[in-house]
């Protein structure tokens, strides 16, 4: 089992990785009381050592934890330019959450198979299961190993159309989708 810890990423990130926010499935509010620490991240700052092996995957985490308090336009602004999976990966997110389901599903076919799917799969499958009563959309949850991020994509349009009651569900795999990805993130730029 995944566990996150807001702690283990330094002193600079720590305070702004609050599991305890509550999530929105679409765009949300932006948390106004963050955005001083957010405006002040730097990549040759924000992380503990300082040391820096891959800045792609630096800025990544920059995008992450604005996209975390719905800064959508900061975010964007990072993410569209880095050209990598990790770039277009985020790039998604923020597209999938704005909601652009087309354009989330654009940047996910750049994405490719992302080192993340397998262990977001692995959670998402023990969280779908612990659910008393699954949605039919959702059940592809339970399928397997591999992430489809197109089918998440679709559940997630589904339930913001109120066409599936799988809200509460998908609110906490997007949660474990984005502790994942930044945690890949981080360990990537630092090495």
């Amino acid at each position: 089992m995944f566990s996150f810890d807001p702690q283990s990423y330094g002193p600079v990130f720590a305070p702004l990785l609050d599991v305890s926010r509550p999530d929105d499935l679409c765009m949300g509010r932006p948390n106004a009381a963050a955005r001083d620490s957010l405006k002040s991240l730097r990549v040759d700052t924000a992380f503990a050592d300082g040391r820096i092996v891959d800045r792609d995957a630096a800025e990544c985490c920059l995008a992450g934890v604005w996209l975390l308090h719905n800064y959508f336009d900061e975010s964007h602004s990072i993410s569209q330019d880095i050209a990598t999976a990790d770039g277009s990966y985020w790039h998604g997110i923020l597209h999938r959450r704005e909601p652009d389901y087309g354009n989330a599903r654009y940047w996910f076919r750049r994405v490719g198979n992302h080192p993340a799917f397998k262990p977001l799969a692995v959670e998402a499958r023990r969280v779908a299961e612990a659910e008393t009563s699954l949605d039919s959309h959702a059940s592809f949850l339970l399928a397997g190993d591999d992430w489809d991020a197109f089918r998440f994509i679709d559940l997630c349009e589904r339930v913001v159309r109120g066409k599936s009651n799988a809200g509460d569900l998908c609110l906490s795999v997007q949660r474990l989708e984005w502790q994942l990805l930044f945690d890949h993130c981080y360990r990537k730029a630092v090495g």
